[in-house]
């Protein structure tokens, strides 16, 4: 394979081989990513979610404590 490569302008190696690359593959490209944009912003909406559950809980623990006393 390197042979191969050897004897190629670089051209075909650096702009013609990615391009058709991306033709042939792009689509299975484009959902990875996709999908994996998609699992960050998931788990980016469940860590704020928890956080302000936990901020509630505590705001509203701290201030029943408080009127215990």
């Amino acid at each position: 394979m390197r042979e191969l490569f050897a004897g190629m302008p670089w051209w075909v190696k650096w702009v013609a081989v990615p391009l058709i690359a991306i033709v042939v593959f792009g689509g299975l490209i484009a959902s990875v990513v996709g999908f994996v944009i998609g699992l960050l912003f998931k788990a980016l909406v469940f860590v704020v979610l928890v956080g302000g559950l936990i901020f509630v809980v505590r705001k509203f623990t701290a201030s029943s404590s408080r009127s215990d006393w």
